[in-house]
């Protein structure tokens, strides 16, 4: 199965045909996204094929920290190379193993995996002390975030060589070094994102797609409109967290309109909409519920679970739900991502 690892919802952002705007029809219902969705566990199983996908001579526990660090990339949003980047240096450095230095006394204070003699450096990135508080370098997710910290700063990283990109960071007395490493932290990056991946499910199961992905009648559509009749149940199309429950409805002149009614073509906004930040840093968005939706903000929803039904609120000529998806759980026209792929590639179709 192909799957993706894709790197305060934008409330004025141009989507779907719909202006989406804070309304004073009804209370807005909004927090800010998650990090991951609060989808994604390791198991044993996992951490096994993770520590096989690194190769030899790893195991749990450094499957674990490789884990850590991924999770880091995916909480800022960061692309998959950036994992790979991390996890290949940190194969180099320490053989991703949390080193204490006796050159450190206060490195013992804190849970290693082993020793390290290089200077002064400690952690799993073998970082020094100038990088940042003994505490941060001794734990993985704390120094996978200064790691990621210089990495950004590194013009271009992204179309780097892995082993150019991590000496640029670290540099390394052996600035080849770390490409010896890229095929295991490429595969563990696989196993790691394949782990996590969620179900995913058609949200209204039977109706296709009515209008389509900024066409160009619609240049601004972010989404699909699926053709569900009034009524339909709208189920969460993968697990995640509500992190959106709006009414959003005003006319053209900015007076604000109940979501609880039929809109038009000439009103503006989703009318009632949810979105749900999901692993991955994705997020999907549903609009012009008929009534106002059956979660709540900070509800830990399940792939199939009801969110409402459809109707035809807001900026809408008649019942559908329109659908979207986005790499990021601050969402905007930018971040919108083609629903019927991004559906096709996690195997399910629109």
């Amino acid at each position: 199965m192909k799957r993706l690892i894709l790197v305060a919802a934008v409330l004025c952002a141009a989507v779907a045909g719909c202006l989406v705007v804070t309304v004073g029809a009804a209370q807005p219902d909004r927090h800010a996204a998650i990090g991951t969705g609060g989808a994604c566990t390791i198991a044993d199983a996992d951490l096994e094929a993770i520590a096989d996908a690194l190769g030899s001579g790893f195991g749990k526990v450094q499957a674990a920290h490789a884990f850590a660090i991924w999770q880091t990339a995916s909480e800022r949003q960061l692309p998959e190379q950036a994992a790979v980047v991390a996890i290949a240096t940190a194969m180099q450095e320490s053989t991703i193993r949390v080193l204490a230095n006796p050159a450190v006394p206060d490195s013992y204070d804190f849970d290693h995996d082993g020793e390290g003699f290089d200077h002064d450096s400690i952690g799993i990135f073998q970082q020094r002390p100038h990088w940042g508080p003994i505490a941060t370098l001794m734990d993985p997710a704390g120094s996978a975030g200064l790691f990621f910290d210089a990495l950004e700063d590194v013009d271009g990283w992204e179309e780097l060589p892995v082993t150019v990109a991590a000496q640029r960071v670290q540099v390394s007395a052996y600035p080849d070094a770390y490409a010896d490493d890229e095929p295991g932290a490429r595969a563990a990056v696989a196993a790691i994102s394949e782990a996590c991946a969620s179900e995913w499910i058609h949200p209204v199961a039977g109706y296709g797609v009515t209008s389509g992905w900024r066409t160009t009648e619609r240049p601004q559509h972010n989404g699909v409109d699926l053709g569900a009749p009034r009524g339909e149940p709208i189920l969460a199309a993968a697990a995640g967290e509500v992190v959106t429950v709006v009414c959003n409805a005003r006319t053209p002149a900015g007076r604000n309109l109940s979501c609880d009614v039929d809109g038009s073509p000439e009103i503006l906004g989703c009318g009632w909409y949810v979105e749900i930040a999901h692993a991955q840093s994705l997020l999907t968005r549903y609009c012009h519920m008929g009534s106002r939706p059956e979660v709540t903000v900070g509800d830990t929803v399940a792939a199939g679970d009801l969110l409402g039904y459809v109707g035809s609120s807001g900026r809408s000529s008649g019942p559908h739900l329109h659908l979207e998806v986005h790499r990021s759980h601050q969402p905007s026209f930018a971040t919108a991502l083609e629903p019927v792929a991004f559906f096709q590639s996690v195997e399910v179709a629109l």
